[in-house]
């Protein structure tokens, strides 16, 4: 079952590794980035990241659209993690049925002119990509961590 579907560019870093993983106590890590699928030397880095005992599958979108169904029907707790909205909305638009989205980080680059909290920044885009997932069904939060109060991001940025 997917136990979290998160947002966060840094994808697997301490605040998964060290937070999410044994809140939730994910047995895999499903990173779903074209980019990162094509570059071994980052997912050689994003292997040594990952906690002990935690499987991690580097999936492109194509490839996850087709995998994540799966993995939502077993028994095996999977963290989701993306680096963006667009792969959300991506996935969404195939059929994947994401319930609830958490935004962990988004970090700040050139053209991002909106701001919520100290790690999420997002352009435009960014904005009618969130309001297309609303508009889906999708719950959205914005929370670095599990200990982090949940911010209802649409109400903070609408």
């Amino acid at each position: 079952m997917i136990i979290l579907y998160r947002v966060d560019d840094r994808l697997v870093h301490g605040q998964v590794v060290e937070g999410w993983v044994p809140h939730l106590r994910a047995e895999e890590l499903a990173v779903v980035s074209d980019e990162l699928a094509g570059d071994e030397m980052r997912r050689a880095i994003m292997r040594f990241a990952t906690p002990e005992g935690v499987d991690l599958k580097i999936l492109t979108v194509a490839e996850a659209a087709a995998y994540l169904p799966e993995a939502e029907k077993s028994d095996r707790k999977v963290l989701l993690l993306l680096p963006g909205l667009a792969e959300a909305l991506t996935l969404s638009q195939r059929g994947l049925k994401i319930p609830a989205l958490n935004i962990g980080g988004m970090h700040y680059s050139a053209g991002k002119n909106h701001s919520i909290g100290k790690a999420i920044f997002l352009n435009d885009e960014d904005c009618s990509s969130l309001k297309a997932l609303a508009g889906a069904g999708i719950k959205i939060e914005g929370r670095g961590v599990p200990s982090d109060s949940p911010l209802d991001l649409m109400a903070a940025l609408f």
